[in-house]
């Protein structure tokens, strides 16, 4: 049995700590932990090395063909929240979708999935500073701003930050059992309770956020 492929896409301008959430959790190997080993592909539409936000350079191996075959497409972030999304990454996550590859959307990498047309009469959620521009965008989209991470069953997104760290958590939970992500180093700095099954409270310094009960998308 092949094991499963995680693609992570990047794109010039992202920020170092946003691609790094998905490194962490599918990205080393830990097999000798007894947890599940992914074949790990960062890819970008871009040819060539990318430029982060922080003045580093990366150099991508993969381009979008990667989503073709994967299990598992994340967006870590995205740019531009409101410009339409380019056509090959579009047709990408269609593709991927279409054929059950789990789509996830960190932070603001919800936008992009969004305007793939793939959110469309969903819940999602994403960074709370950006959760009304997501809205007024996108209409059509039940937007939850109190929540770490909305899992749809085929779409996952999560709020920002260290959020993405608990929504990435989960779909481990989820998919390879709790023993798996309770083993994973990041769970030592934050995780989601290990009971907690669907959406998740947005844990946020804001004293009125409202605490309502977890709710699991159709």
């Amino acid at each position: 049995m092949r094991n499963p492929i995680v693609a992570v896409v990047a794109f010039d301008g992202i920020s170092p700590f946003h691609l790094s959430v998905p490194c962490l959790v599918f990205g080393a190997d830990r097999t000798k932990l007894g947890l599940p080993s992914f074949d790990f592909r960062v890819c970008a539409a871009e040819q060539g090395p990318i430029h982060t936000d922080a003045g580093l350079s990366i150099s991508v191996p993969h381009d979008l063909s990667a989503l073709d075959q994967a299990d598992i497409v994340i967006i870590p972030s995205w740019k531009e929240l409101d410009a339409p999304l380019a056509a090959p990454l579009k047709h990408a996550l269609e593709r991927a979708h279409k054929r059950g590859a789990l789509i996830v959307g960190l932070c603001l990498g919800t936008f992009a999935i969004a305007a793939a047309g793939l959110l469309a009469g969903r819940k999602a959620t994403t960074h709370w500073a950006y959760t009304d521009q997501l809205q007024t965008l996108h209409p059509d989209i039940a937007v939850d701003a109190d929540v770490l991470y909305v899992d749809e069953g085929d779409i996952v997104t999560s709020a920002g930050v260290a959020a993405g760290l608990d929504c990435c958590l989960h779909i481990v939970r989820a998919r390879y059992g709790a023993e798996a992500a309770l083993r994973l180093p990041p769970r030592r700095a934050v995780a989601a309770p290990a009971g907690w099954t669907g959406s998740v409270h947005r844990a946020t310094a804001r004293a009125d956020a409202k605490r309502r009960p977890v709710h699991k998308g159709t």
